[in-house]
């Protein structure tokens, strides 16, 4: 995949880039770029900048000057949180408690982006959620379902890493009807806590993240695609999160009657 990037807004910049796997598969990957009220910029998670993606986020953010913090917000997505820093080195740098103990020697701020004290102190411009009744990190590290999802209230933006999955088909498929789709990640099964009540712990909060978060017209995946309101042609990003939801039902349930 060619590095990009789409201006989702006037305030919200989402880079698409390139992360292979085994050096063959280019499963892509993200970060974005946010302006935030104050005119300062947080990034949402890392990414090695270069060529006109690094010239255009340069441009935007006085040279780096004016980027106020990186928030990495998927406990798995770590590749290049050590490039970004060192970028970025006068940025305020937020990870997830994987982050901060693969890399302790990076000068992580003592909040982690879990925590509510961190969503509290960037209130005024975001809206985060961390989902319930599943594993936020996994002690297997095949699965990456949990992130920390992230609204940006001006723009209308979600921004989330594996959780929420938008897959965009090819012109070819479409014009013989078949649509583009939002799901959970595959890995959901996996990520269940292994107790009574987690299904529905999770049902909960993917149903509160709908209603909540109903004003969402946008939506950056990882590995994915960009969902915008300019071009999405089907149903709000509301309704494609209940039916992502509903989507789950034989994995939920049968979760349930294994943890009665």
């Amino acid at each position: 995949m060619r590095p990009h990037i789409i201006k989702v807004s006037e305030h919200f910049w989402n880079i698409r880039g390139s992360f292979k796997i085994g050096g063959l598969i280019d499963i892509g990957t993200q970060a974005s770029l946010v302006r935030r009220d104050n005119g300062r910029f947080v990034f949402l998670d890392s990414y090695v900048l270069s060529g006109e993606v690094e010239r255009e986020v340069l441009e935007l953010t006085n040279g780096g000057k004016d980027v106020e913090a990186i928030i990495n917000v998927h406990p798995f997505h770590t590749v290049y949180a050590r490039k970004m820093h060192e970028r970025f080195a006068d940025a305020r740098l937020y990870g997830t408690a994987r982050h901060l103990s693969r890399f302790p020697e990076l000068p992580w701020e003592a909040q982690r982006s879990e925590d509510p004290e961190l969503h509290a102190r960037f209130a005024d411009d975001f809206d985060f959620s961390v989902p319930r009744g599943v594993d936020f990190i996994s002690s297997n590290e095949n699965v990456h379902f949990s992130s920390v999802l992230v609204l940006h209230r001006a723009s209308k933006t979600i921004h989330v890493d594996d959780t929420l999955m938008y897959i965009r088909l090819p012109k070819a498929a479409r014009l013989l009807g078949r649509t583009d789709s939002m799901s959970f990640h595959p890995t959901l099964g996996k990520a269940l806590e292994k107790r009574p009540g987690a299904a529905r712990d999770f049902r909960i909060w993917a149903e509160g993240l709908a209603e909540g978060w109903r004003e969402a017209r946008n939506l950056c995946a990882a590995h994915t695609a960009a969902l915008t309101a300019e071009k999405n042609r089907g149903a709000s990003i509301h309704d494609r999160i209940l039916e992502a939801l509903d989507k789950t039902s034989r994995t939920l349930k049968a979760h349930e009657r294994k943890h009665r």
